[in-house]
């Protein structure tokens, strides 16, 4: 089973204020709660940094596929926070074997 993911432009909206950066997205349905888990990483943002520090805030995460409340955590040694939530995340998945084509 592959994950499914997005990699590309998004828009992070934290409070009021918007971020443009790039995402690199996967999540997964995990049968055991019947949820959709998607986390990834977001490309480093000087201004983010100094809004956001080391806390953990509460997020919009906004792609050309969709939007998605979820949480930033950690950033890693070069700044790229962690992004996460549950539900439907900010990019397509598949819902029926015609969305996943020929492969």
């Amino acid at each position: 089973m592959e994950d499914d993911g997005y990699e590309g432009p998004a828009v992070l909206i934290v409070g009021d204020e918007e971020f443009a950066l790039r995402a690199h997205l996967l999540g997964q349905f995990q049968p055991i709660d019947g949820r959709y888990r998607w986390y990834g990483r977001l490309d480093a943002d000087e201004a983010l940094t100094r809004l956001v520090g080391d806390r953990s805030v509460a997020v919009v995460l906004r792609t050309e596929e969709g939007d998605a409340e979820g949480r930033l955590s950690e950033p890693d040694l070069w700044n790229r926070y962690r992004v996460e939530g549950v539900s439907l995340p900010p990019f397509r998945i598949p819902t029926s074997l015609d969305d996943l084509g020929s492969e």
